[in-house]
């Protein structure tokens, strides 16, 4: 199994923040898009579709953490949790 930094070094991975657009607003990971946890749902058809790696992330892992589990209960198999944005600017190349 991959692990997180070995799949965001890979460049194939949709990176999402699940934190609001405001705090998406002052700082975020490079090429991050922005998916408040809240909006996930709406999402989700478009997330099916996409076949790359999915990794989350909030400002702790805990939102992050909500998201991964729900995407894995709506089928979505390759869902990572990447932590808070502080554990993600440590994985960037």
């Amino acid at each position: 199994m991959k692990t997180i930094q070995e799949i965001i070094s890979d460049g194939n991975a949709t990176i999402i923040d699940v934190r609001t657009s405001s705090e998406f607003g002052v700082s975020h990971y490079p090429d991050a898009i922005n998916i408040p946890l809240d909006e996930l749902p709406k999402h989700l058809n478009q997330l099916k579709t996409d076949l790359k790696p999915i990794v989350l992330y909030c400002r702790s892992g805990n939102r992050s953490g909500i998201g991964m589990s729900f995407l894995h209960q709506q089928g979505l198999k390759e869902v990572y949790n990447g932590g808070g944005l502080s554990d993600m600017l440590r994985y960037k190349n």
